[in-house]
This record gives C-alpha cells, sequence and structure tokens, in this order.
C-alpha cells in the first residue's frame, strides 16, 4: 500500500491505495489531461456519503477500464 496526499474541499486527505491503482489513477489523469487530485476530487463527489475514498477510486477505476 502506497499512501497520497491530496486537497478535498480545502482539507488535506491521505489516501491508501496499492501501486498498481495510482498508476492506473495517473494514467487516466493523463488521458484527460486534468491533474491525480482533480480526478480524485471528481471520483470523490460521486461517491455514496459513507462510503470509503480509497474504495471508491478502486471501483471507479474498474468501471473506467470495462468500459
Amino acid at each position: 500500500m502506497t499512501k497520497i496526499s491530496v486537497s478535498l474541499s480545502g482539507h488535506q486527505t491521505s489516501i491508501s491505495l496499492e501501486p498498481e491503482f495510482i498508476s492506473a489513477l495517473r494514467e487516466i489523469a493523463t488521458h484527460r489531461r486534468i491533474s491525480v487530485a482533480a480526478l480524485i476530487a471528481e471520483i470523490d463527489s460521486t461517491r455514496k456519503l459513507g462510503d470509503n475514498l480509497s474504495s471508491a477510486i478502486r471501483i471507479w477505476i474498474l468501471n473506467y477500464f470495462r468500459k
């Protein structure tokens, strides 16, 4: 597991993800020409209240590559 820190809505947040998921986030962000932080903020804005952000990111990435 690797921790990354991002600012979401003005608050610092640490997210623990496997290196493969961090690599996938970077790949998607590069492809979409946005920052990783912007991509995480987008994912954060669509998750259900109470859902773990790291889990929401993993599921979002899985769905992204399934499409």
